[in-house]
C-alpha cells in the first residue's frame, strides 16, 4: 500500500481563514459551522499570517480570561506557522507535529494555500510510523548528547 500524502488525506480541501482583525468569538463561530479544529489568519489577498486553533482558544483565551469578543485573532495566532507542501507524506506530516507538538499543519504549494492537515486525519499506521521514527530520533538525540 503506498503512503498517503497530506493532501491526499485531508477530507475538506477548503480554505476556513478570517483576518488578523477578526475577533476570537468570530473565529469560534466559524470554525464551529465548518466543524474544524484551525482557521488559517490571512492577510488579503492570500497571505498566510497565522494559525488559530481549538487548543489556542482554550490556552490563550479562555485560560487567561480574556474577552472573545474583544480579543483579536492577531493578539493570539502563531504567527508564521510551519507549512508544507501537498506532497508530504502523512507519516512525516506526523512526524513534524509530534517534535514541534502541534496538531494543525497548512499545506502550501507555492503561494497557494490548499488547506490544513490535522492528526486527526492520519491513519493508526502511519501514526504509528511517525512514533516509530520519533522514538528511533530521540534515541539517537540521547546516544549523541
Amino acid at each position: 500500500m503506498a503512503e498517503r500524502t497530506v493532501f491526499q488525506s485531508m477530507p475538506k480541501k477548503h480554505v476556513i481563514s478570517l483576518g488578523a482583525q477578526a475577533t476570537v468569538w468570530e473565529a469560534a463561530c466559524v470554525m464551529t459551522r465548518a466543524n474544524c479544529g484551525s482557521v488559517l489568519v490571512l492577510e488579503p489577498p492570500d497571505k498566510l499570517l497565522g494559525i488559530v486553533t481549538e487548543r489556542d482558544l482554550m490556552t490563550r483565551v479562555l485560560a487567561k480570561a480574556l474577552d472573545p469578543q474583544k480579543t483579536h485573532l492577531a493578539e493570539v495566532m502563531t504567527a508564521n506557522p510551519m507549512c508544507v507542501p501537498p506532497e508530504t507524506k502523512v507519516a512525516d506530516a506526523v512526524l513534524i507535529m509530534l517534535e514541534r507538538g502541534f496538531r494543525h499543519l497548512p499545506v502550501v504549494s507555492g503561494s497557494r494555500i490548499l488547506g490544513v492537515f490535522s492528526a486527526r486525519d492520519a491513519l493508526p499506521r502511519e501514526i504509528g510510523t511517525a512514533m516509530t521514527q520519533a522514538e528511533f530520533n530521540e534515541q539517537v538525540n540521547d546516544a549523541l548528547g
